[in-house]
């Protein structure tokens, strides 16, 4: 049967338990939000130095998503932009949340490798989503 949460219910005033709890679903996904076959051409895409050319591939990578991927990306991607925009009241910047988030988002198959640069990489493809979220997904 379909749970029906309360969200009037005192534990849910903590917003650690909110974020927590939407980490915790996507970290739990089967893949996650971005594609297993997608993250080498993400991590790909956020190396080229030519900004314009990174934001095209970026952009470009995010359209080819899946659409449940895609939109899902859009409707969290918006909300973590509004987080950002209380930035002087929640302490998340663009940088905090790519932190956050990055590692969550984009994970690759398998643990091997490099972790500590890759996340690196995984944080900045959140950061660029985030700071070009207008120019990523126009409505």
């Amino acid at each position: 049967p379909d749970e029906q949460l309360d969200l009037d219910d005192g534990r849910w005033e903590d917003i650690h338990v909110v974020t927590g709890a939407l980490k915790l679903f996507l970290r739990e996904l089967p893949e996650p939000l971005v594609p297993f076959s997608h993250f080498d051409k993400f991590i790909a895409a956020i190396k080229i130095q030519d900004p314009s050319l990174r934001g095209r591939c970026i952009r470009d990578l995010v359209l080819s998503l899946p659409p449940a991927h895609h939109d899902t990306m859009k409707v969290l991607f918006r909300h973590l932009c509004r987080v950002v925009e209380h930035k002087e009241e929640n302490r998340m910047s663009v940088q905090s949340v790519a932190i956050v988030f990055g590692p969550t988002l984009l994970r690759p198959a398998s643990e091997e490798g490099n972790m500590a640069m890759h996340m690196v990489f995984q944080n900045q493809v959140v950061e660029h989503i985030l700071n070009h979220y207008g120019h990523i997904f126009p409505e």
